[in-house]
């Protein structure tokens, strides 16, 4: 097995260093917005329509729509939706991206 030169040992040494610290603020960070969620069920929000919320404000508005097209789509399918309209324009969306 070879070893590492001196100046690759400090480079790797550095590299290992950095991501432990990373690690620990990536720790710190979660540790924040458990924190932050915690507070708005305090003050009567709804984590899980908070935590949907900033799920969908990552994507764009026409991922959003594509998404619940999708999902309307299946609903009818499963018979979870009665409103046949709203399916229907669904698909015409869904014809149209393709």
């Amino acid at each position: 097995m070879s070893t590492l030169q001196v100046s690759a040992q400090n480079q790797l040494r550095q590299l290992v260093e950095q991501i432990e610290r990373l690690e620990e603020e990536k720790k710190q960070l979660a540790s924040d917005i458990r924190d932050k969620y915690l507070e708005a069920k305090a003050v009567g929000f709804d984590v899980k329509a908070l935590r949907q919320i900033v799920r969908l404000r990552k994507k764009s508005q026409e991922e959003r729509q594509e998404e619940e097209t999708v999902l309307e789509v299946y609903m009818h399918a499963l018979g979870m939706l009665s409103d046949t309209s709203s399916i229907n324009a669904a698909g015409d969306a869904m014809m149209a991206a393709e």
